[in-house]
């Protein structure tokens, strides 16, 4: 329900809505590490928590990351990293699905969760854009930088789950 008005917020170009599009998205990164913290630590995991989570966290990060290329926030060349990471979720979740039937599964890795953990922090500097500027100098460069380490992440744990898809058929 949060994700509309995240997206209502980033469309506003003045400094309360990225402020309030920046706290809405820390919230939402902040509840989605919990709810994964509290059902793994309380065995509270469920058939259909371990299928919907991954797919609300890609739908999250796709919808911040279309976002930030249709505010201005990313642009040029800023786009190719969007398309890698989108095209590596879309592979990915592609794999999970036509290999879970045969009962393969492809756990995430340390690496993958670093690389998302990088990307989030990415996000969020980028969200900010130059309403950050004022408080932090270097923010729009950090989150450029984060999105590029992000991405080179993403490239490196699609490749790895690929492999592993490739022993399978």
């Amino acid at each position: 329900m949060t994700l509309p008005l995240l997206v209502i917020l980033m469309m506003i170009d003045s400094s309360w809505a990225a402020w309030s599009a920046l706290a809405l998205y820390t919230l939402g990164c902040i509840t989605d590490y919990l709810d994964g913290y509290i059902a793994r630590r309380y065995k509270l995991e469920s058939n259909f928590g371990k299928f919907l989570d991954p797919v609300a966290d890609k739908i999250f990060i796709a919808t911040v990351l279309v976002s930030l290329i249709a505010n201005g926030h990313l642009n040029d060349w800023g786009v190719i990293p969007v398309l890698l990471i989108l095209c590596r979720e879309f592979l990915i979740s592609g794999l999970r699905e036509f290999f879970g039937p045969k009962n393969i599964q492809f756990p995430v890795s340390k690496l993958a969760k670093w690389k998302t953990g990088i990307q989030m922090f990415a996000l969020g500097f980028l969200i900010m854009g130059e309403y950050g500027v004022p408080v932090l100098p270097l923010n729009v460069e950090i989150g450029y930088t984060l999105l590029i380490i992000a991405t080179i992440l993403t490239v490196m744990t699609g490749w790895t789950y690929v492999k592993e898809g490739l022993k399978h058929l």
